[in-house]
Formats: C-alpha cells, structure tokens, sequence
C-alpha cells in the first residue's frame, strides 16, 4: 500500500463528513479511532484532519451562500443586516469565534450560518482549522492511552446519543432563529444609540 494512502482515506472520511450539514460524526472521534487503530504519526493525523474538516466546513458554507439566493427578499435583506451586526462588532465576533474554533461544539451550522450572512469566510475558516488543531491534538493524545474501541461503538454514540442529537436539533434550530430575528432593527437601534 501507498505510505500515502492512509492519509488520503483519513482525508476523504473527514472531507464527507464535515460536508454533512447535520448529524454527522463528529470528527474528533474519527482522529481518535485513528490514534487508536493505526500507527501514523499523531501530528500528521491531526494535520490532515484539521485541513479536511477545514475545507469540507468552507465548502459547506459555500453550498450555503449559494442557498441564501433561493431564499426570499426578506430573509436576504435580514441575513444581510446580520453579517452587519457580526462584521461592527468585531471584538465580540472575534472572542465568539475563538470560543467556537476550539469548543467541541458541532460546528456545521455556524459554518451554514456564515454562509447564509455572507460573512468573509476565509479568517471564519483559519480560525476553525487553528482551533482544531488544539482540540484534535488534545482527542488525539487521549486515544493513545485508550487503545480498547470498536469504530462502530464510536460512530453509533455520537449519532444516537440523546445529548448529541438534542444538540444538533438545538443548533439546527438557532440556524433558524438567525434568520427569522430582525437584524435590521438591532443593526438600526445600535445605530442610533451610537449617534
């Protein structure tokens, strides 16, 4: 076998799934299952899985922006007051983003969200990668002093676990939220107050 293809399958697995735009595995498990199960260097799994989730998350986001057209006026008239309100308050986005990159945190409606408001992704999607950098190297440390799993038992909690699929209902509902709240108001009141 190819010394690279064990990377290009990490690649690949963690690619899919960060294209998933709901209840997918999260991606921590896949780089501990890999810790677990192979022999690869632990920084080249992280890094590898870093770049997929980051590429297949900016992906998303841009399936997402490309969505935002089919949406009607209204709700692209408010999603664009709120990449207003995100992009004033740059402090405040910045600390938020910071807690998001490095929190466990399903990340794909953020990701969706930012593609919806047309917020740059680029700084959105370093950001990300950097933080799981840090988290994915932290998951993967503790698989090497774990080496007892089965990769079904992994993939099954994350899926059906009750606390995971009321999380990725409670994001998938703030995605919602986000575009029904009227931006336009908050992005006016701030104004004002300001004046």
């Amino acid at each position: 076998m190819d010394d690279t293809a064990p990377y290009l399958i990490l690649f690949a697995i963690v690619l899919g799934v960060n294209l998933m735009p709901a209840f997918g595995p999260p991606t921590w498990s896949i780089i501990v299952l890999y810790g677990i199960n192979t022999s690869l260097p632990l920084f080249m799994i992280v890094l590898t899985g870093a770049a997929a989730a980051a590429i297949g998350r900016y992906l998303l986001a841009i399936a997402f922006r490309l969505l935002g057209g089919h949406v009607p006026q209204r709700t692209r008239h408010n999603l664009a007051a709120a990449r207003a309100v995100f992009e004033r308050n740059r402090r405040g986005g910045i600390l938020a983003l910071a807690l998001f990159a490095l929190s466990p945190v399903p990340s794909a409606q953020l990701f969706e969200a930012a593609g919806l408001t047309g917020v740059r992704l680029l700084g959105f999607t370093l950001a990300f990668f950097a933080g799981r950098l840090v988290s994915y190297t932290v998951y993967g440390l503790s698989a090497q002093t774990i080496r007892h799993s089965s990769l079904g038992e992994v993939l099954a909690a994350g899926l059906t676990s009750p606390l995971g699929i009321a999380v990725q209902l409670a994001m998938i509902a703030a995605l919602i939220a986000l575009t029904r709240i009227d931006w336009q108001k908050y992005l006016n009141g701030h104004a004002s107050r300001q004046d």
